[in-house]
């Protein structure tokens, strides 16, 4: 079996290896690692070197799929370099699994890719740095569980000792210990004389092997083993490390193990399950529902703090106890109330206000939404929370430094988040349309995508961040029942799903969908801005056919109560928000006119005939009697009082009236004493009074300095223009084609600049240098270049004082000045001569 990736001549280090790669190759490894083009690179050596630095590496490895980081690992366990013989040996044992060796070609190709492995079939090698990462020490051990080789482990041994091994194990002695370890290497991966060798060992002793064959491959002895550890140590099959510790060799853990570098190779991704099936249409209707749910939660988040919301904490963000009095109102527990508060954060429709006394508001762009059809304003919150970073399940825990985090604060943006939300809804959109996972078959296939080098655990940041969106995407209205909707499809950018294989009925959860265990690659990275935006528009265009048309009526009752039967058109709802109190949501809402809510219509300036000719037109039923005593007897005592200003007054041309109430005790607090037989005043001030005698049952107005009746209308209280939270990437974002293209040309213009062959002088550097020439040499130079139409390598300082190699084709020589095509940089230039700092012709070939 191959790779089915050879070279004519083997590369003899990475710079050689990537220089060998074709145009649309480079653009692959750039794009799978832009950190490498941070900034461009000025040729290929110093792209191979910045491809094995430590963090670099790093990075890379973390973005492998399990299997690829499994084949990774295996080549920091084999010789340096290895062929693909051994790696496919390591990889798929004695037996040779077909599963791992079919799938190893795809690894191996991977890893070159990423330019962590370079050289041909015979020659592989492991970048230096990915195999001091992942290579078995004492400190950090190997993900497979293997220890130090022989002549790692007896390296520090005395050669005595080492010949004492090598005669137990039934060799023959050697004159030096070089020898003497190659033999003992030699006989542990020897199958048969291995097999042999072990046939003879005590019962415990094989069974103190079977527990270090797998790792860790370290134990511990006393000074005085036991018999069948001695036999072991005699013969090498455990090795001592320090005084007490022993270890397993590598070479000897292969063998028990038939040749396998893992217990458990994983070629291919686990299958992404099903767990229950329902009619696409039930989906997409239920999406539907939850989406509407969605924007009236939102609108009814932000209404509440129409006129200056909770106040901002000094650290940041909403305080614990706002965020409590939040879910209060919304109905809701406090993190899905933090949910809704950071994603109305994340589009833009709330922020802080500025103010000194800061509050959060909001946003001048609210009232914008607010006037978009329903299904583009849901389609701006689904983009947004695609997109955002900021992660709401971390509100209520703890940071770095033991400090809660807290919603609209600091600290929240994990920059996987918007890569594992496209990742989870892409796995989704996998499945037939109605099909719904089971949150642990995602997280198994997201574990395979993205493995942790290190200890598994349910609890890592990626696992959390998968769970949250399957939650949040079920609150938002992109899946329904679990399974994703037509719209929450064209959100990514897919076309609509055909040929469906769900059942046209709601199915069970034992009911299965066939799944394909065959490959499939990681999506591609999140949407770009322009392809984002047209991708909800689609999104929105599939929702808005689902969403019930608003209402322009209401249902009365004789109990005092509205039943809106379904949502209502946007003046309506406003109005009948400031008449009556919303007692119950749901498919139905059901306001509730009460005398409080009614003066609050006459409050705002709606007289009792507005308030009845509004009730008539917009009620289907006739307007019962109750209601209009109701409001006719609110309407009479509303404004019969009078509060201005003293600092307070209350006149009132009924004497009667006022002997009322400074008769009753309850006005004691409120200080009044009578000023004239219709005048009363008080040290209050003229809210505090309007409060006061609302609490005692009548119904004041207040009024101006004029004796005008004040109207009391909703002050909507806005931010200054905001933008929305940027996403924070993870790491060096992808470059377009265009930045990828122009960094290629001027890598490969770099490295001909570096690597072009010049023509031999005794007095001119060698290597790297820059030439060194005499100003009259680079002017003759120059001019014959002129001439004959040649390209010529010259070293350049620019106005910085960086110096640079570059090859030029130079058109003209005058004043001063060469003008030049400039093969590194891709376009016509100019350069003073006086920075020229030497220049040498090309070799012919």
């Amino acid at each position: 079996m191959s790779s089915a990736h050879t070279t004519p001549s083997a590369p003899r280090s990475l710079a050689e290896a990537l220089r060998a790669r074709d145009d649309a190759s480079l653009a692959a490894l750039l794009r799978s690692r832009p950190d490498l083009i941070t900034p461009v690179p000025t040729d290929l050596t110093q792209l191979a070197t910045r491809a094995g630095t430590r963090a670099s590496v790093l990075r890379a490895l973390e973005r492998l799929d399990r299997f690829a980081l499994q084949t990774a690992e295996a080549l920091a366990v084999a010789p340096d370099p290895a062929s693909y013989g051994t790696l496919l040996g390591l990889m798929a044992g004695d037996a040779g699994e077909a599963g791992v060796a079919a799938a190893l070609p795809r690894a191996v190709a991977t890893l070159r890719e990423q330019a962590l492995v370079w050289g041909d079939d015979e020659r592989l090698r492991l970048v230096r740095t990915a195999r001091e990462l992942l290579a078995p020490t004492p400190q950090h051990p190997s993900p497979t569980g293997l220890g130090p080789t022989v002549q790692e482990a007896t390296s520090g041994m005395s050669p005595g000792r080492i010949q004492e091994i090598v005669t137990t194990a039934g060799l023959t002695t050697t004159h030096d210990s070089v020898s003497a370890v190659a033999a003992l290497t030699a006989l542990f991966t020897h199958r048969g004389k291995m097999a042999a060798l072990l046939a003879d060992a005590p019962e415990a002793a094989l069974e103190v092997l079977s527990r270090l064959v797998w790792g860790p491959p370290y134990g511990q002895v006393t000074p005085e083993p036991a018999a069948h550890l001695r036999w072991l140590l005699d013969r090498g099959l455990l090795l001592p490390t320090a005084p007490g510790t022993v270890v397993l060799p590598r070479e000897v853990a292969l063998h028990l193990r038939g040749g396998r570098a893992h217990r458990e190779p994983e070629p291919l991704p686990p299958a992404v399950e099903p767990a229950a099936v329902h009619g696409p249409q039930v989906v997409d209707a239920t999406a539907a529902g939850q989406a509407y749910t969605a924007l009236a939660t939102v609108e009814e988040l932000l209404k509440d703090w129409d006129e200056g919301g909770p106040a901002v904490l000094r650290a940041g963000g909403l305080s614990v106890r706002d965020l409590k009095r939040t879910a209060v109102a919304l109905d809701v527990s406090e993190p899905v109330a933090a949910f809704w508060v950071e994603l109305a954060y994340a589009a833009g429709l709330l922020a802080s206000d500025g103010e000194a006394d800061e509050r959060f508001a909001a946003t001048p762009g609210y009232d914008e939404w607010l006037e978009q059809p329903a299904a583009e304003r849901w389609a701006r919150l689904a983009e947004a929370w695609l997109a955002a970073t900021r992660t709401p399940g971390l509100v209520g825990g703890r940071d770095a430094k033991d400090r809660t985090l807290s919603a609209l604060g600091p600290g929240l943006d994990r920059s996987a988040a918007s890569e594992v939300r496209h990742r989870v809804l892409t796995l989704l959109a996998g499945l037939p349309h109605g099909a719904a996972p089971g949150a642990e078959s995602v997280l198994a296939r997201l574990r395979w995508e993205r493995p942790l080098r290190g200890p598994r655990t349910d609890d890592d940041l990626r696992s959390r961040l998968a769970r949250w969106t399957l939650e949040e995407a079920e609150l938002l209205g992109v899946t329904g029942r679990g399974a994703l909707s037509a719209h929450g499809r064209a959100l990514l950018g897919m076309p609509a799903a055909h040929g469906a294989t769900a059942p046209a009925e709601p199915a069970g959860p034992g009911d299965k969908l066939p799944v394909h265990h065959h490959h499939v690659p990681p999506a591609a990275e999140p949407l770009p801005g322009p392809e984002r935006a047209a991708a909800a528009a689609a999104a929105a265009r599939l929702l808005a056919p689902l969403l019930p048309e608003p209402l322009d009526h209401v249902l009365l009752q004789a109990d005092l109560t509205a039943v809106a039967p379904g949502p209502l058109r946007r003046p309506l709802a406003d109005v009948l928000g400031v008449l009556a109190d919303v007692e119950s949501k749901g498919g139905a809402t059901v306001y509730r006119f009460t005398p409080a809510s009614v003066r609050r219509a006459l409050d705002a300036g709606r007289t009792a005939a507005d308030v009845h000719a509004f009730l008539a037109e917009h009620s289907r039923t006739p307007v019962p009697q109750p209601l209009a005593y109701l409001v006719d007897d609110v309407a009479r005592r509303h404004g019969h009082l009078r509060v201005g200003a003293a600092s307070a007054y209350v006149r009132c041309d009924d004497d009667a009236l006022l002997n009322e109430i400074l008769a009753d005790r309850r006005a004691a607090a409120l200080g009044l004493r009578r000023l004239a037989p219709t005048l009363l005043a008080t040290r209050s001030d003229p809210a505090a009074l309007l409060e006061g005698l609302r609490a005692m049952g009548y119904a004041p107005a207040a009024e101006s300095a004029e004796g005008d009746v004040l109207i009391a209308r909703a002050h909507a209280h806005r931010t200054p223009p905001r933008t929305a939270p940027e996403p924070v990437p993870d790491g060096p974002p992808a470059p377009d084609s265009t930045l990828l293209g122009a960094a290629i040309r001027a890598i490969r213009a770099g490295d001909l600049a570096a690597t072009a062959p010049r023509k031999p002088s005794g007095d001119r550097p060698a290597g790297g240098e820059l030439p060194r020439t005499s100003s009259a040499e680079t002017l003759a130079t120059m001019q014959a270049a002129v001439l004959t139409g040649e390209s010529v390598w010259i070293g350049y300082v620019n106005a910085e004082g960086s110096a640079s190699q570059r090859v030029i084709a130079p058109i003209r020589v005058e004043g001063g000045f060469v003008t030049a095509y400039d093969h590194t940089a891709d376009e016509v230039r100019t350069y003073p001569l006086h920075r020229v700092t030497g220049v040498a012709e090309l070799a012919e070939d």
